[in-house]
């Protein structure tokens, strides 16, 4: 059991997973890589007072200059119309200033990307807006 804000948390993840499925395509779409799976896995682990949330996708990976600004607002690498530079900024504030938690990013250009997301099972949320998964 975790404490959090429900709605909140889910457009934080539905945020991940769905610029995991852009860059999955994308590398599949650009490259043309005879046997390419394309591939969004997410998967959870028990810390004790904390708990981690990895999704991982195999797909264009974020280069070393895009690293340093992707949690930025309005820093996006989509062509125009494809992307406002809100979503992993909004991730970011929910996960880390919301409920407390971290968020970590491995990555390898034109291999992968894996956010690692830790969330504390008790949190500082309060209100009618919390609820446990």
């Amino acid at each position: 059991m975790i404490e959090l804000f429900p709605q909140e948390i889910t457009r934080a993840f539905l945020n991940l997973i769905s610029n995991g499925f852009y860059s999955v395509t994308k590398r599949k779409t650009e490259n043309g890589e005879a046997g390419f799976a394309p591939a969004v896995t997410a998967a959870t682990r028990n810390l004790g007072d904390t708990v981690e949330i990895r999704i991982r996708d195999n797909g264009t990976g974020i280069p070393v200059e895009v690293q340093e600004k992707m949690f930025n607002p309005f820093f996006t690498t989509k062509p125009a119309g494809e992307g406002t530079g809100l979503g992993l900024s909004m991730t970011h504030d929910i996960i880390v200033k919301q409920h407390g938690g971290r968020i970590d990013v491995a990555t390898e250009p034109g291999q992968f990307t894996e956010f690692i997301i830790v969330l504390p099972r008790k949190s500082n949320v309060s209100g009618r807006d919390r609820g446990e998964a």
